[in-house]
Order: structure tokens, then C-alpha cells, then sequence
């Protein structure tokens, strides 16, 4: 039915000139792995429903591609159905198996808590397919599939106390190693496709370092640079290096035992009291590509979706417009692609309703939200702004417009937005001797970041000028000196503060990759290690409690 009503629709609307749009099913491409939600704390209000999800239809292959090159949509030919998932999961399982007291403390987790099992089962519905598929293709254990289980809860809105983000849980700097791009308009550690490519070469890498499992995973916890030094000082001490014999902390310890405890409940459902559902052994989503700004809610009606349920799918767009880039990446239920590509084939009008407005000297937030018919707290909430951050002067912000027209749509393109971090922001004076560079170091950024966050396209300072900087590392005393060598003013911070994560600031062609978690390495040995260490990872930062520990 979809099939046909796309071909009616797609054979009398083509406009060559539009922008192009492409769906592709998800018979994933490459594969990428690493991340995780947290499970509720003890006394912490239950997680709030999701969405229903809606039944899905039956998979029709497509004899041939229904659209035109020129088309604003393109589907690609759709697999056929397939049996249950689990079965396929359960066949491939290649891991040691683990036994002791901590699986069965974790077992015991799991089915005393039979509401946090079934959102986790049936938030794992809509990535799982994707996820198994992308791990076969790279000739991995069916268990990395369940890691997210294990990390996020296969949430992909899953944020933790360090900033890590996504069902991987990607740290900000892993996730830019990794080529997650996080700006103004998208995260790309909460994008399904992106994160699980960038979390399997990360796990395929440590597992080509330690040629052992158990050890990759203690490494994708705590850090490969931790491990490596760990099986290091055994063998000198005439001790194993195996996982079982490694000192390491409680979190990595319980890491493997609670995925053990995961693969068994599986394994054997009934066993356990647990009812999985069935998953289809076929895609759930298809992926789409397309160069067309629009409304996250237009996107969703051309769906025929809620508007959570699309934004559940698509939780890497930051905003309540897809715009900044060149090309958009949407996922939708495999059985509403059709309809959405044809729909979005038809339309030759612009689908933005929101507009930049450029900050003028003086103006505060409060004066900006009445003049639009908004509440200061909805403009900081679309625009990501922290309740003591500021916007400066000449930065834009995201408005709503009159009606939807073509000088909106170009208005996102043009403006430069300011991204506010949940970090703490700073406000540096510059003094004879700095560079961007040497500052941009005092507070592991990027000149370039400067740059963006201070509306700047060179590099060059002048004393006496004032630089915001956003950063989640307090500047480095030691290097913060005047030219006359004598100490600095600290700078002031303006908001609250999260939870410290490293930034990795050693050769980016050779450093290896840090992910948050496992113990803190002292400051003074961190700076060391990003100037020196191009060979190994020193270890992921503590994320803070994601989860309550098992009784």
C-alpha cells in the first residue's frame, strides 16, 4: 500500500531543483562500538513512560528504487522479515562464561527490579537489529550488542554526572576523537548510527592491543592506559595478567559480572521470571538523508509520528530545528519511510518556523523572550542556556518566526550561535605574553573554540581583552602567569560547575582515546601525559554514580 502510494506520489511531483534526500534501510554499513543510562538511585522519582510504540508492519522488499535521482527522497530495496532476535543474539554468544557471587548479586539486581528491565527491553527494541548487525559485520561476540544494557540502559538521552552522552556514553573528547561532532544544533554521541560506529573501532582497537576480551571491556571501562600498566606491574611482580588477577576499581570489577548477569537472563528468560517480548530479526528503523531544513515537529507530521517518538529516534538534534549542516541525518520506523519520502518529495516551500536574532549591546534575554511571545525559560531551554549563563553581544539566538519563509531558513545558516556548555564558564583578561594557543591550553580548549565562543576569526589577542571560555577544567595555575612571571588573577567563574572530564589536547593523529570513568589521575600527571604520551590512554576520568550500587 505505501509502496504504491509512493510511486503515485513520486511520479507526479519531482522538482530537479530541490534538495536531495536519500533513505537507506538499515543493513548497516561499517561497523563502530562503546557506551551507557543509568540505572534510577535509590529514592530517584521512576523514569517517565515512553512512548508506545507502534506495532511494526510487515517488510515488503521494493523490486526497484521508487524514486528518481532528482527526488527530494530515496528509499533503497527493504529486506525481508525474520525470525526473533534473541534466538539470533542468543547463538553467537563467544564469552567466557563467569560464575561467583557478583553475577548473582547482579542477577538478583535485575530481577528484583522487573519495571527497570522491561523500559530497558523495550527502549533496546528500536537499536538493537542495527546495533547486532553492525557487531556481526566486524566479527564480534554477540555480548558487545548488550553493552548498552550495561552503560545506558539502551537510552540514548542518557547523560551522566561527567557529560558522557548517549547509549555508549561517550565523554565530549572521546566523542571528538571519534568524529562526534557536538555543537549549537546536534550531538552526535546520541546518534544511534554515529556513537555505535565510533564505540565498535574503539572496542575493535582495544581488543587488537590486549587479544582478550575481558580485558578489552576492563580497558572500554576503566581505561586501556590503567590496564595496560596494570598487566605490566603483575608480570613484574610474577603475577597473572589475566583479568581475574588485576587490581582494578569496584566499578570495572562489577562491569563484566553484571553483563554476565544480562547475557544469562537472556540466555534463559524463563529461568529468571523475566518475559523479553518478541524483537524482530529485522531492521526497525531507516536511516534518511537529506539537505531540507525543517520544524523537528513538520518532520514528524510528514512521519505521521508523535513528536516524541520521532525525537526519541532522533535525540542527536539539539534543537527544534534541524539546521547547521549540509546534510541531516533522520532515522524513522521502516514502515513510515515510504510515506515521509514521498511527502517530502512534494513540498517546494520552506518547513523552518524559527529564526536567529542577533544579541544587541544591553539587551537581556528577559527584553528578547517578551518581544517574541515566549518565557525566558523557553528561550534558555531552546537555546541551551543555563539559568546563569549569558549570551554576548553580536552571538544569535534561536526565535521564533512570524510564519515559516525562506529568509528564516536562511537566517540559521548565516548567524553564529553560541553553544553554552553544562561546564563552567570563565572570563579571561588577556595580558602581555598570551596567545591563543597558551590560553586556550590553561583551560584544555581549542584556540578554535575560543574563536567560536567569542566571535573571533583570527587568532590574534590584544591585552586587556576579555575572552569568554567554557570548560569543565579549572585554568592551570602553574602556566597562568603574567609575562613578568607574576601569578594571574584567577579568573572568575559565572555558572555551575559539572563534573570534571579531561580534555585531551596530545597529537590527535596519535593519542589513543580516554573515555570518563575509573579512577582520577592527578593533575600534574595528566598535563605530563597529554604532552608526552602518543602510544597509550591514561585512563577514563570517574564518571560519577550513573547507577546505585548492588546490594
Amino acid at each position: 500500500m505505501l509502496t504504491s502510494l509512493a510511486l503515485a506520489l513520486a511520479g507526479c511531483a519531482t522538482s530537479p531543483g530541490q534538495p536531495e534526500t536519500t533513505i537507506a534501510t538499515v543493513e548497516p554499513a561499517a561497523p563502530t562500538t562503546a557506551a551507557s543510562e543509568s540505572l534510577p538511585a535509590p529514592g530517584e522519582s521512576p523514569e517517565p513512560a515512553l512512548p508506545a510504540l507502534a506495532p511494526l508492519a510487515p517488510i515488503v522488499p521494493v523490486a526497484a528504487t521508487p524514486f528518481t535521482p532528482a527526488a527530494a527522497a530515496l528509499l533503497e530495496e527493504l529486506p525481508l522479515a525474520a525470525d526473533d532476535l534473541w534466538d539470533r543474539i542468543r547463538g553467537r554468544f563467544e564469552f567466557p562464561e563467569i560464575e561467583g557471587p557478583d553475577v548473582t548479586k547482579w542477577e538478583q539486581w535485575y530481577v528484583s527490579r522487573p519495571d527497570y528491565v522491561a523500559r530497558m527491553i523495550d527502549r533496546s527494541r528500536r537499536y538493537l537489529y542495527y546495533v547486532v548487525v553492525e557487531v556481526e559485520q566486524r566479527r564480534m561476540p554477540a555480548e558487545i550488542a548488550l553493552l548498552p544494557m550495561i552503560e545506558s540502559g539502551y537510552n540514548p538521552n542518557a547523560m551522566s554526572t561527567s557529560r558522557a552522552s548517549g547509549i555508549w556514553q561517550f565523554i565530549p573528547s572521546t566523542g571528538t576523537f571519534y568524529g562526534l561532532k557536538q555543537n549549537f544544533w546536534f550531538d552526535s554521541r546520541r546518534d544511534v548510527i554515529a556513537a555505535t560506529a565510533g564505540a565498535l573501532a574503539y572496542l575493535d582497537k582495544l581488543h587488537a592491543k590486549f587479544d582478550d576480551w575481558q580485558l578489552a571491556l576492563s580497558a572500554y571501562n576503566w581505561g586501556e592506559g590503567n590496564v595496560a600498566r596494570a598487566t605490566e606491574r603483575n608480570r613484574k611482580a610474577g603475577l597473572g595478567a589475566d583479568y581475574a588477577s588485576l587490581p582494578m576499581p569496584d566499578e570495572t570489577r562489577n562491569y563484566l559480572p553484571k553483563l554476565q548477569a544480562v547475557k544469562n537472563i537472556i540466555r534463559d528468560p524463563g529461568k529468571y521470571g523475566v518475559e523479553l517480548g518478541d524483537i524482530p530479526d529485522a531492521p526497525y528503523f531507516a536511516v534518511v538523508h537529506t539537505s531540507k531544513q525543517m520544524d523537528v515537529k513538520r518532520a514528524a507530521e510528514l512521519a505521521e509520528m508523535s513528536v516524541d517518538e520521532f525525537k526519541y529516534l532522533n535525540p542527536h538534534h539539539n534543537r527544534p530545528v534541524i539546521a547547521g549542516a549540509d546534510e541531516y541525518t533522520l532515522l524513522l520506523p521502516i514502515d513510515k519511510a515510504e510515506l515521509f519520502a514521498a511527502k517530502l518529495d512534494l513540498i517546494d516551500q520552506p518547513l523552518v518556523s524559527w529564526q536567529a536574532y542577533r544579541m544587541r549591546q544591553g539587551e537581556t534575554l528577559q527584553q528578547i523572550a517578551t518581544r517574541f511571545g515566549m518565557s525566558v525559560e523557553t528561550l534558555r531551554a531552546v537555546n541551551g542556556i543555563g539559568t546563569k549563563s549569558t549570551v554576548p553581544p553580536g552571538h544569535a539566538v534561536l526565535v521564533p518566526a512570524q510564519s515559516s519563509s525562506r529568509e528564516s531558513a536562511e537566517s540559521l545558516t548565516h548567524a553564529v550561535f553560541t553553544t553554552v556548555p553544562r561546564g563552567r564558564t570563565f572570563y579571561y583578561r588577556v595580558v602581555r605574553g598570551d596567545t591563543m594557543n597558551t590560553i586556550g591550553s590553561r583551560y584544555d580548549v581549542s584556540a578554535a573554540d575560543i574563536r567560536q565562543w567569542n566571535g573571533i576569526s583570527q587568532n590574534a589577542v590584544r591585552p586587556g581583552q576579555q575572552l569568554r571560555i567554557t570548560s569543565d577544567s579549572a585554568p592551570r595555575a602553574a602556566s597562568a602567569k603574567r609575562a613578568s612571571g607574576k601569578p594571574l588573577r584567577s579568573a572568575t567563574t559565572r555558572s555551575a560547575g559539572a563534573a570534571k572530564d579531561t580534555a585531551i589536547n596530545a597529537t590527535r593523529a596519535t593519542a589513543s582515546v580516554k573515555r570518563s570513568g575509573g579512577r582520577r589521575t592527578p593533575r600534574a600527571a595528566r598535563a605530563s601525559i597529554r604532552r608526552t604520551d602518543t602510544s597509550s590512554t591514561p585512563g577514563r576520568e570517574r564518571r560519577g554514580k550513573v547507577e546505585p550500587a548492588a546490594r
